[in-house]
């Protein structure tokens, strides 16, 4: 079996209509891949969640309702709890100013989240 003979027959397989149907399922599974790795709508929180919703749990407990300006002490318990965490995930590394501010919107998001369906116990 020579290189030509590989050749044609790959031709042929690809000139069929499964061979049509494989390339295409290919090519779509490939699109799909890199829609859901570029996507630009993709919170970076998100892979935070975790360590978010410890941080506001933690937050909750540690600062006084009766505390003044009780809501932004809880927003830097809860963040610095995260941004301690992500510097002992990537050995010291701090996070960039942009990943600190996406940070701080999702603490306010789960925040808001755990609140309304009951998630934050007094």
């Amino acid at each position: 079996m020579n290189a030509e003979t590989i050749i044609n027959a790959l031709g042929q397989f690809f000139s069929s209509g499964f061979g049509f149907a494989v390339t295409w399922a290919a090519v779509v599974g490939f699109f799909i891949f890199l829609t859901s790795k570029l996507n630009p709508f993709q919170e970076a929180w998100k892979k935070y969640e975790g360590s978010i919703i410890t941080g506001i749990k933690l937050a909750e407990k540690q600062v006084p309702d009766d505390t003044p300006n009780s809501g932004l002490a809880k927003l830097d318990a809860a963040l610095k709890f995260v941004l301690d965490a992500y510097a002992e995930a990537n050995k010291g590394k701090q996070p960039s100013d942009k990943l600190v501010e996406e940070i701080k919107q999702g603490i306010q998001i789960k925040h808001s989240d755990l609140d309304r369906f009951g998630g934050l116990s007094k």
